[in-house]
């Protein structure tokens, strides 16, 4: 039973323990799959006041956790068991570290692996395993352990670089009676940057006359300081696509999310110096090797990971990116006027047409769902050619709003990653953007949806075939085959697991079925296809 104060103080299995700390600690859903092996970690989820979310398979726990953590701001949890729980929720695993989510695995494990074999989902190495896709991977062996290991995750989702963490507690010590957690400690205010960095900064921006800032997604959550800073300086800007939203939709001297545009190059060539802040630059950023910057590079990080041996850094700033964006605004920054709106935006209009040229028909559909999408929407799409054109030609209001699997790059994330932004914004608008190939992956998390109730739009782009490796293969002279694969009648799927399903002909059609999916009583599957982008 619970005290006064709300926390759990009888002596209980471990099990039900965890979820009490982790109620206690602010966590309010959990996503998951029960079995015999971790179902003492479900003793304590109702008595704690915690919602579960049953998902369809362990893979589609990991993104629905994935997904409530980016639309929350808080970390996403889930609950799956010992060896093929665990392996299936790897993959969503690998995507949350690429892409900085900050999700926590909890699973069951054997108690001995080493002197017993032929057990029920046995693993050779099953924390091993889990450790190449996540951050860090300990066994609990036993309550203390268990709650130093949670309140260590948490405590690094809020203060480090936020990655997944997976925590293994042997059975017997899930079903071993303990005590409560310890009360959670507040954690110490990380030191303020120094003043002589943040001095070196602002005299670098000043002295520039065409200063370009390339804003990445360590910069969602600084949103205002950034806009305030670039506005100040009249610079221009990029931004990632996963810093889609920094600069809104309509700033006058905003390049976009086009960095990966090989022309891109040539005007980051032209700034007098660049910042890049909360970004990798990676290969998923700029789909080549340089950046293309012949002016002096300053790279804002809170991973001192990503700024070791930077190539051609010449200032390198370890820091959140809202600590410096603040105390840049302390400063006097001296405008310029380097940069002309009309050029930036004949940029953006000749990248959207080559956008538009190399998948065609998806762009003028961008338009029309953007048209009818209340601003505030938030999107989950997969690894489709719909998205690929969407990230660049799509402009967006708010950060924070387009979620992408761009760095492990899997298949199946869109709709439960989508899931678990609705549970986390009930009432606000959300949707799913995803593939024929790839929706096929996590497809059963319908089940989900419909169970929840959620008006969630899928919006489904079927090609009929793996379009994207299509393509690739004709540019390496390779005969295409292993494309194409028989697709079900996807709204008669829909339909079968509870779900509404549309199949508009046109686009006025199409913006109609959007408008009552937003507001239906279970999710609507919305087939579109490439005759509708051009109809």
């Amino acid at each position: 039973m619970a005290d006064q104060t709300g926390t759990f103080r009888a002596q209980t299995p471990l099990g039900a323990q965890i979820s009490h700390m982790l109620k206690a600690r602010g966590v309010e859903t959990i996503f998951g799959i029960p079995g015999v092996h971790n179902q003492e970690m479900y003793r304590g989820i109702e008595e704690a006041g915690i919602t579960h979310v049953l998902a369809r398979h362990e893979q589609g726990a990991g993104f629905m956790a994935d997904g409530y953590a980016r639309a929350s701001g808080t970390p996403g949890v889930a609950y799956v068991i010992t060896g093929p729980g665990l392996c299936n929720i790897m993959t969503p695993m690998g995507q949350a570290y690429s892409d900085s989510v900050p999700v926590l695995v909890l699973s069951s494990c054997l108690d001995d692996v080493a002197a017993k074999t032929g057990q029920l989902h046995q693993m050779l190495d099953q924390c091993g395993a889990a450790a190449c896709v996540c951050d860090w991977s300990h066994e609990a062996r036993d309550a203390q352990s268990a709650y130093h290991l949670v309140d260590r995750a948490l405590a690094e989702f809020a203060s480090t670089r936020a990655r997944p963490k997976h925590i293994q507690v042997p059975i017997s010590a899930l079903e071993g009676v303990a005590g409560a957690a310890p009360d959670a400690r507040p954690l110490a205010v990380a030191p303020a940057i120094a003043d002589a960095l943040v001095d070196r900064v602002a005299e670098a921006l000043n002295g520039a006359q065409k200063p370009l800032v390339i804003l990445g997604g360590g910069a969602v959550r600084a949103t205002d300081a950034w806009r305030q800073v670039v506005a100040r300086l009249g610079a221009a800007t990029f931004t990632t696509y996963a810093g889609r939203g920094i600069m809104g939709a309509e700033a006058p001297l905003d390049f976009g999310t086009y960095l990966a545009r090989p022309d891109s190059a040539s005007v980051i060539a032209e700034a007098d110096l660049v910042l890049a802040v909360g970004t990798e630059l990676s290969e998923n950023d700029l789909w080549r090797d340089d950046l293309g910057h012949t002016a002096p590079l300053i790279r804002v990080d809170i991973d001192p990971a990503q700024l070791v041996g930077a190539r051609n850094c010449d200032t390198a700033v370890l820091a959140d990116a809202g600590a410096l964006g603040d105390a840049l605004l302390t400063r006097d920054l001296r405008r310029t006027n380097g940069w002309r709106a009309r050029d930036v935006s004949a940029a953006r209009a000749r990248w959207r047409a080559e956008s538009d040229a190399e998948r065609p028909g998806v762009a003028p559909l961008c338009e029309v769902l953007r048209a009818v999408l209340p601003e505030d929407t938030m999107i989950y799409s997969d690894m489709t050619q719909f998205a690929y054109v969407a990230n660049e030609v799509w402009p967006m209001a708010h950060p924070g709003h387009w979620h992408h699997p761009s760095g492990f790059g899997t298949l199946g994330y869109a709709l439960p990653a989508a899931i678990g932004g609705a549970v986390a914004r009930r009432g606000k608008p959300t949707i799913a953007i995803a593939g024929d190939y790839g929706f096929q992956y996590t497809v059963q998390e319908l089940g989900t949806a419909v169970e929840l109730g959620l008006p969630l739009p899928i919006l489904l782009w079927d090609n009929g075939k793996l379009k994207e490796i299509e393509d690739s293969m004709v540019r390496a002279q390779i005969a295409p085959n292993a494309v194409i694969a028989h697709n079900p009648d996807f709204c008669a799927l829909a339909r079968a697991y509870g779900a509404y399903a549309e199949a508009p002909q046109t686009h006025l059609a199409l913006q109609d079925a959007v408008r009552a999916a937003l507001v239906a009583d279970r999710p609507t599957l919305i087939h579109m296809t490439s005759a509708l982008g051009i109809g």
